[in-house]
């Protein structure tokens, strides 16, 4: 059987490759330092599932070979830690296949055969076995032995990496529930959402945003170019509305109406390429890649043979021309990996084919990176940030200063934000939102699974261990109570453009409270024209950051119809305080006995 002796080409390649090319669990230095993702899912263990596979595999065999039958070749490897499991797995599924189907012949949603992660691989075999499981004995019906699988693994190879990556680089929680109706396409929705949230929210390396209303535009553009050549210039169907005003309330659901209109008049009444989407939705973005997709597939069945698209066309981003989950799929592993797919040419007609199958497999068979793109991607610096000997945050070891730069490690387990770092005379934890280092770069490092690293600070500002100091309204501690983000101090040369600079005695400052146990008091702020023990003309602070911390100073509370703030005695020049119209970069808080 020629097939069979295909795979066992296949198999032997991947036996000799053994246990190093399918590893449950990378090591740090075999992935570049940074964490893989996880095919299967946060939470579902890999050998009680490669355990599963193998016994609903026999549980199958038995009723389509004979109890204890076995075809010629069978495996009936149940040793999961063994590198040979993935491919000795695959292998017995395909002859059980060839009993079932038919030699050589598979279903529509069969995977096929790629060297990649155990769990991916395995994960495949599950997804085919269930295939098999209904023809052997009808869909969803199942043995009272079957194990199964999560109702999750058993949904779209792409939608499946895509979690992957979320979880991996955004410790993203999935909250569909296993019991919801259509639970994958569900699950698809859910996770195109927050996809869509992502892409149109995250600033790119200048800082800026992609904003859906152009890209809209263009898409209203390109049907237009394309009902010029299907009908002429000038030329249009009956019905079709033509509104090129992407801000008007009605524009997308119009555009979408005069794309349906192009596609009756062309293909027939209500007869649409397979795979047309067909829905606009409340968010602009998901709009977007629904209509872009639709308007490329109406522009491959209608303008047949015709790969180029016409004179002026917008939409230059050929993955664009693919499904949205692909679009997700690849957002994600540029985010994670800077991987651009440039090599595949956008002008071949299998294209988001082979786009398609090459972002899965840099999924499911994650890149080394090259050692200096590691030490540029895990290096950050300090933004005033407390350190700590343990990751519990008990033995502080003073304020690591601003730009001090260190290499990032391990991150904590969980929701914790805390990192391990290294730098000059020093191995310390840290809280990343006090650092420079991003939160995808975070989520990327390799938590501290039985990881109990050496720590120690012989750097000149170390002053520990000691206690960490309480809060009092101006420290990074605090903010990380009240949950707050370290910023980049505002540009005041920008704030020179809009509003006067007044100095120190021109803060009006009214007491509230005082804690002598902190040497800090509670107050409200004003921003006078002059000084403040006279003036008339004043302002309510509405804004104040803290440069020593990177961060804005939370209001905790209201008195008068002005905000509350907490600050310790004395002089500060650490500060931005606004107002409407004026500012202030210092303030003078005095204790009781001097006021």
């Amino acid at each position: 059987m020629r097939r069979l002796s295909i795979l066992m080409g296949i198999t032997a390649a991947v036996l000799l490759m053994g246990a190093s090319a399918f590893s449950s669990v990378a090591s740090p230095a075999a992935q570049g330092a940074q964490a893989t993702p996880n095919p299967l899912g946060e939470g579902i263990d890999a050998q009680a599932f490669f355990f599963d596979v193998r016994a609903d595999l026999e549980v199958l065999a038995d009723a389509v070979f004979g109890e204890a039958q076995r075809p010629e070749g069978w495996t009936g490897n149940f040793d999961t830690q063994s590198g040979s499991f993935p491919p000795d797995v695959w292998y017995d599924t395909e002859l059980a296949a060839d009993a079932v189907l038919g030699e050589g012949v598979r279903t529509d949603t069969w995977q096929g055969v790629s060297i990649s992660s155990a769990e991916s691989l395995v994960r495949s075999v599950r997804q085919n076995l269930e295939a098999l499981a209904n023809a052997q004995f009808g869909i969803g019906q199942r043995p009272n032995i079957w194990r199964g699988a999560p109702v999750r693994v058993l949904c779209d190879r792409t939608l499946l990496n895509t979690i992957a990556l979320l979880e991996l680089i955004y410790r993203y929680d999935v909250q569909t529930s296993e019991s919801a109706l259509n639970y994958c396409q569900t699950l698809q929705n859910e996770v195109d959402a927050e996809l869509n949230r992502l892409v149109f929210s995250l600033p790119d390396q200048n800082g800026n945003v992609l904003d859906p209303i152009p890209l809209l535009g263009g898409a209203r553009g390109d049907i237009e170019r394309l009902a010029d050549e299907l009908f002429g210039l000038n030329t249009r169907p009956e019905g079709y509305i033509g509104n090129r005003d992407a801000t008007t309330p009605t524009f997308l659901s119009e555009l979408l109406l005069d794309i349906n209109t192009l596609a009756n008049s062309q293909l027939g009444e209500g007869v649409r390429p397979p795979g047309f989407i067909g829905e606009v939705s409340a968010a602009p973005g998901a709009s977007y890649y629904n209509l872009r997709y639709d308007i490329e597939l109406l522009t491959d069945v209608t303008l047949p043979g015709r790969i180029e698209r016409p004179t002026g066309w917008q939409g230059t981003n050929p993955i664009e021309r693919c499904v949205p989950a692909v679009n997700y799929l690849t957002f994600l592993i540029n985010q994670a990996y800077q991987i651009q797919f440039t090599e595949i040419d956008p002008l071949a007609p299998d294209y988001c084919d082979q786009l398609t199958t090459a972002a899965n497999a840099v999924v499911e068979n994650p890149p080394i990176l090259d050692e200096v793109v590691v030490e540029q991607r895990l290096s950050g610096s300090s933004n005033f940030a407390f350190s700590y000997l343990d990751v519990a945050a008990l033995n502080y070891m003073g304020v690591m200063p601003g730009g001090t730069r260190f290499r990032a490690v391990y991150r904590n387990f969980g929701a914790s934000n805390m990192m391990f770092v290294v730098g000059e005379n020093f191995a310390l934890y840290v809280d990343r939102r006090y650092t420079t280092v991003e939160e995808t770069v975070f989520n990327s490092l390799p938590s501290m699974n039985d990881v109990n690293p050496i720590t120690f600070c012989d750097a000149p500002w170390c002053n520990g261990p000691g206690p960490t100091p309480t809060p009092t309204g101006s420290t990074a501690l605090e903010l990380v109570l009240f949950g707050g983000e370290a910023v980049a101090t505002p540009d005041t040369t920008q704030l020179e453009t809009t509003k006067q600079l007044v100095s120190w005695n021109f803060v009006r400052v009214t007491y509230i409270s005082d804690n002598p146990n902190t040497r800090s008091a509670q107050v409200t702020l004003e921003v006078c024209n002059g000084p403040a023990a006279t003036s008339t003309a004043c302002e309510p602070a509405s804004f104040v950051f803290d440069n020593a911390v990177g961060a804005e100073k939370p209001v905790i509370g209201q008195q008068n119809g002005l905000n509350v703030y907490e600050f310790r005695y004395g002089y500060t020049t650490n500060v931005i305080i606004e107002s409407a119209n004026l500012y202030s970069t210092d303030v003078w808080i005095s204790d009781p006995t001097i006021r």
